[in-house]
């Protein structure tokens, strides 16, 4: 084969072989950028869940101490306990809150309540009190062992 041939064939192979290594390269860098990017999304979704314990066990706390309505206890619980373990709303005593959120979800809150009537308020009003009263026992029991539950 003429020397120019190889010559030719070695460069084609040179220019191959740093293609392949950018290529290489680019790939490396992107792939160290993807389990960063994975990295931080991991420990805000760890930090977040966290978060959302501490407000499970404040919320369980406020019961106890009767600092807070049942029901807007039962509606928050419920709501964090869906992002959470969401498997503890079929559990007792936890089926309470689940319980609670079903029987009172229909009634507005925030604007909407601003724009209810004010009779219309009094009478929801008063279901809502009749739900907490029914299930006030079983409220607290779920709240103190919740307080105490150990999220793993």
């Amino acid at each position: 084969m003429p020397r120019g041939l190889q010559l030719v064939f070695i460069a084609i192979a040179l220019v191959v072989i740093g293609v392949l290594l950018v290529y290489i390269w680019r790939q490396s860098r992107l792939l160290s950028e993807q389990r960063l990017r994975e990295k931080k999304t991991q420990e805000f979704q760890a930090r977040r869940r966290d978060e959302m314990v501490e407000s499970i066990r404040v919320i369980a706390m406020a019961v106890e101490a009767d600092q807070v309505e049942y029901s807007e206890a039962c509606l928050r619980l419920k709501g964090l306990l869906e992002h959470v373990a969401p498997e503890l709303l079929e559990k007792p005593p936890f089926r309470v809150f689940q319980q609670v959120h079903d029987k009172i979800s229909h009634m507005p809150t925030h604007r909407a309540r601003k724009k209810t009537d004010s009779e219309t308020l009094t009478q929801l009003d008063q279901e809502r009190y009749e739900v907490e009263q029914e299930f006030a026992e079983e409220i607290r029991e779920a709240a103190t062992t919740l307080r105490h539950y150990r999220f793993d």
